[in-house]
């Protein structure tokens, strides 16, 4: 399950890159969430049958932390997406670790030794070789860059902040308030972005994309990762995020025609090993 998991977060940057290329970021990411939420809607109210629903404040932590962590989080990275390559994204996403711990430290939760500031000082390096490239005119882009870290430090904050809500409710739940709550919230601007949208140019390889971004790395995946959260160590499970970049790149490369630099490869070996050596201290 963790493999398949890994497989489709990873085709996911390739397949996000390609409905980009049909869709405008926010009407990918308001359809994104409509059929989100139109799938996962009817597996929570079967799944919960006979079960109590969130009280009203909670539902409105719930529905907060989840548009933060997944609305807000899925639409800054389709704005990065559509400006920098595959690879860099797969890589920079990889950082989302480093946040998590200095957040975490910041409110108290953990504290930062000097082994794992030199983890952090190795990854940002990586990041700072990345950018070095994109200003020398390589396929990367410092302002595309800058919004996947922004999604990275989004689901940070989810992560650190969401704590306590993650505790009382089960990843089905947070995700259907998620992903039906943002497509709630964002219906008029669905509508009106749908009114300016000329969906006859729109290939069916465009409306594909569109149904496996939001059924398999938003729900599926999802709800394998936290499944396996209860079974084993965390450290286990977050390890695996390591192949995304590699896979994420290996796809990008024949489909997309993206070039692996000697750039690409010195930093996200900087990025990867600086996150690797930062969890393990």
């Amino acid at each position: 399950m963790l493999a398949f998991m890994v497989l489709v977060w990873s085709v996911n940057f390739v397949v996000a890159k390609n409905a980009l290329g049909q869709f405008s970021p926010l009407m990918l990411g308001a359809l994104r969430f409509t059929c989100g939420g139109l799938f996962i809607l009817p597996i929570y109210l079967w799944g919960k049958r006979g079960e109590p629903l969130p009280d009203f404040s909670a539902s409105w932590k719930v529905l907060g932390i989840g548009v933060l962590g997944v609305g807000l989080n899925q639409f800054l990275f389709l704005l990065g997406l559509v400006r920098t390559t595959v690879a860099h994204s797969a890589i920079l996403i990889a950082m989302t670790p480093m946040m998590v711990l200095l957040l975490s430290a910041w409110v108290g939760h953990e504290r930062i030794t000097r082994t794992k500031l030199a983890g952090l000082a190795m990854a940002t390096s990586g990041v700072g070789v990345l950018q070095g490239r994109a200003l020398l005119g390589g396929h990367g882009s410092m302002v595309g860059d800058l919004f996947v870290l922004l999604a990275g430090l989004t689901f940070a904050m989810f992560t650190v902040a969401g704590k306590e809500i993650r505790e009382r409710y089960d990843a089905l739940t947070i995700n259907t308030f998620a992903y039906t709550g943002s497509a709630v919230l964002l219906a008029p601007v669905t509508l009106w972005l749908a009114a300016g949208t000329d969906f006859s140019t729109v290939r069916w390889t465009g409306w594909l994309s569109v149904v496996y971004m939001a059924i398999f790395p938003s729900v599926i995946a999802y709800l394998i990762f936290y499944h396996a959260l209860r079974y084993m160590p965390s450290s286990q499970v977050s390890r695996l995020a390591y192949l995304q970049p590699f896979l994420a790149t290996l796809f990008a490369v024949p489909l997309l025609g993206e070039r692996v630099t000697l750039s690409l490869i010195a930093g996200g070996a900087l990025v990867l090993a600086g996150v690797f050596w930062t969890e393990r201290a």
